[in-house]
Order: structure tokens, then sequence, then C-alpha cells
């Protein structure tokens, strides 16, 4: 069997009587599994794990989009995450007996059949691009759902598949792609001072001269009454989790703020914990083949 995971977001995260309505629509499929799901007030959004048979993760995926566009409208949606989309983003990524290729070529049927049916604008990003300036997800959102009315009447932005000169009127637009695995990290200070957080952000991104492996931003936590730095890892092979969580501790001293935890949001594979394990241990030559369950996979694998 072929496997691949995908990691959608929605732009809902207060109801959840929606999120579970959207997640409802992978049980039909036998060969999908919905692994992990969350929602966060303050962002307002919500992502699903889910993992299973390519042809069939598509079919989930596309009903899950049919169901968040008919139940979410972002003329009354408001969080700290942006958003361009009832369905945010739909990425693809390939676990086991499936490359890069065949990937790229499922997102853009799924991409293809939202466009068409759904009659939703979507952008192909990541490796799925058809465009350099379309690989990064952040440079499609710019202007959010409120500021894409205007964008997509630039014929650079363009959607690859659907309308071309109209968003949805309540669901946006979506991104579709193939991207390596990501982390959802987020680290919590103990401040309600935004301005802090975001210039913390602003030290451990790529973009602005920060870890090359890092997209982040501030965001304000109003229910908790503190901020966080909240971040994508896209290649935790390179730039570790350990690693990131050391700067900010570094750089919220400079400011005289403690840091009082840090959230993974969604799943992480067990390689960046080991690594964390190590860092903070101290190990001796250790690797994944010290960990049990990690033998165990290998032995079921065999048989």
């Amino acid at each position: 069997m072929k496997w691949v995971e995908s990691v959608p977001n929605f732009s809902e995260g207060k109801n959840v009587e929606v999120l579970e309505k959207i997640v409802k629509c992978a049980e039909k499929y036998d060969r999908v599994w919905i692994v992990n799901w969350s929602m966060d007030k303050d962002h307002n959004r919500s992502v699903v794990t889910m993992v299973g048979e390519p042809s069939q993760v598509i079919e989930a995926l596309y009903d899950m989009t049919k169901t968040a566009a008919n139940s979410i409208d972002l003329r009354n949606h408001r969080g700290e995450h942006p958003r361009m989309g009832a369905t945010d983003v739909i990425p693809l990524i390939p676990l086991k007996n499936i490359d890069y290729t065949e990937c790229i070529d499922f997102s853009k049927q799924l991409a293809q059949k939202i466009g068409e049916e759904l009659k939703i604008p979507v952008y192909l990003y990541e490796k799925s691009a058809t465009r350099t300036e379309r690989k990064n997800l952040a440079t499609i959102r710019k202007g959010q759902f409120e500021g894409f009315s205007e964008k997509i009447q630039n014929e650079k932005w363009k959607p690859d598949f659907g309308p071309t000169d109209a968003i949805h009127p309540s669901a946006g637009v979506v991104a579709v792609g193939v991207r390596e695995f990501l982390i959802a990290y987020n680290v919590n200070l103990a401040t309600d001072n935004l301005d802090i957080a975001n210039d913390i952000a602003k030290m451990v991104r790529h973009k602005s001269g920060g870890f090359r492996y890092v997209k982040a931003m501030g965001v304000e936590l109003k229910e908790k009454g503190i901020v966080q730095v909240s971040m994508n890892l896209t290649n935790f092979k390179k730039t570790s989790i350990y690693r990131v969580f050391e700067m900010i501790k570094v750089e919220a001293k400079r400011y005289g703020v403690g840091v009082i935890g840090s959230e993974i949001v969604g799943l992480v594979p067990l390689q960046a914990i080991t690594d964390t394990i190590d860092y903070y241990l101290g190990l001796d030559a250790f690797d994944m083949n010290r960990v049990i369950e990690y033998q165990l996979m290998e032995i079921l694998e065999k048989e």
C-alpha cells in the first residue's frame, strides 16, 4: 500500500460541531485514518492530520473542503492566524512507497476537482507550484481573504484551477501542494507584550535573517493573557526543535521575559523527538535504533 499524509488547515477554531462535521467526512473511506485534530480559539483555526492510500485521501479531502465551504463564512471570521480560505491549505506529504512526482500528480487532481466542482480558486504551492513565486505559502496568502478579491484580478495571481476572476464569496481560495514534513511549533512567553513576540519571531525566522527552515510570527493568546512565537519548522533535520527553542530563550532573556512552555500542533516525527532528547540529556551514541517502538515497527514490517 502507498501511504501519504495530509494536514489540512480549516479556518474554524471555536465551533467544535463544525470541525466534527468536517472530520466525519473521512469516515466512509476504509483506507483513510484521522490520526489527530486540534482547535485553537485564539488562532480561530483547526489542524487535522490524516494518513492513508492516496486516491482515497484526496477524495476525503475533497469532501472535507466541500463541507468546510458550506459551513464556514470567512466574511464573519476573525483570528490571529493569517488565512485566505475556509479550507486554507491542503498539504500532501509522501510517507511510504510513493515519491514526490506521484504525489504532485495527486495534488493536481485534487486541485482541479476543487476548482471545477466547488468553484473555489486553487493555487498550487511548494513542490507542486507552477511558478517560483508560488512556492512559498506566505507569499500566496499575503493580503488574506479580505485582499484577495483585488489580488486575483492581477494576471500574476490568476489561480491554477477554478474561477480566475473572483474568489468564492464565503470560502475564499485554497492552496494545495506537496511539501516536506513540517512541524508546527509554538513557544509561549511570560508576557502580554505582542511587540516582544514579534521581535523574537523576527530574530528566528529565515526571511529576516534567522534559521533557514523557520517561519515565525508573534501571536497574542488573549484567553491566556500571554503571547507566543508561532512557527513552522519546514525541515527539522536541518533546523531542530531544540535549537530554535534555545534561541528563543536567549532572545526572551534580553527583554527580561521568561519562556513558560511550548506546544506542538498536530503530529511530529519520532526522529525530531529523539534528537531533542539526545541534546538535552547529552546521551552517548544514541539513535533511533535504541527506541523499542521503532524496533517493533521494523519487525512488523518484515512479517
